[in-house]
């Protein structure tokens, strides 16, 4: 998404973290959407990447696994080119060539997206709870660590 404003103050970075857990044979990778605050494209940068180091953890889960998070860097670093209000653009994907198969693929029913996956804890079985709750409390640790 390239720009020409100078009134830019807000982007949206990209971070992207592995998380590895002890004798499991898969990682997770998370892509992270930011919002940062900077002058400059340089400084957003900069802050971002900081806020990416502050995602480095090792902690053991509750089965006693150690699991490490580590960040590994940017994918992506995007100005917001507007004032951040209810309904502003925060980013956009281009797509062409494609069929209105395709598109329609792209939009799934509403109760599969995201915001109402997440209210369905008590269908969730308890290995992904768990592993739910172990992040939502990675997550409180870091806040917490932070506000210090």
């Amino acid at each position: 998404m390239a720009y020409s404003s100078k009134n830019v103050k807000w982007y949206l970075a990209e971070l992207v973290e592995e998380i590895e857990t002890e004798g499991e044979s898969e990682n997770v990778v998370h892509n992270n959407l930011v919002l940062i605050r900077a002058d400059s494209p340089e400084e957003a940068y900069a802050k971002a990447m900081a806020r990416g180091q502050e995602l480095n953890d090792d902690y053991d889960n509750a089965e006693g696994q150690q699991v490490t998070v580590t960040f590994r860097g940017l994918s992506d670093l995007n100005p917001i080119l507007d004032e951040l209000e209810d309904g502003t653009e925060i980013a956009y994907e281009e797509l062409r060539g494609l069929s209105a198969a395709d598109i329609a693929e792209m939009v799934p029913d509403k109760a599969t997206l995201g915001v109402f996956q997440a209210m369905e804890f008590e269908t969730a079985d308890s290995d992904s709870s768990r592993a739910l709750l172990e992040e939502a409390m990675r997550i409180i640790r870091n806040a917490e660590n932070e506000a210090q």
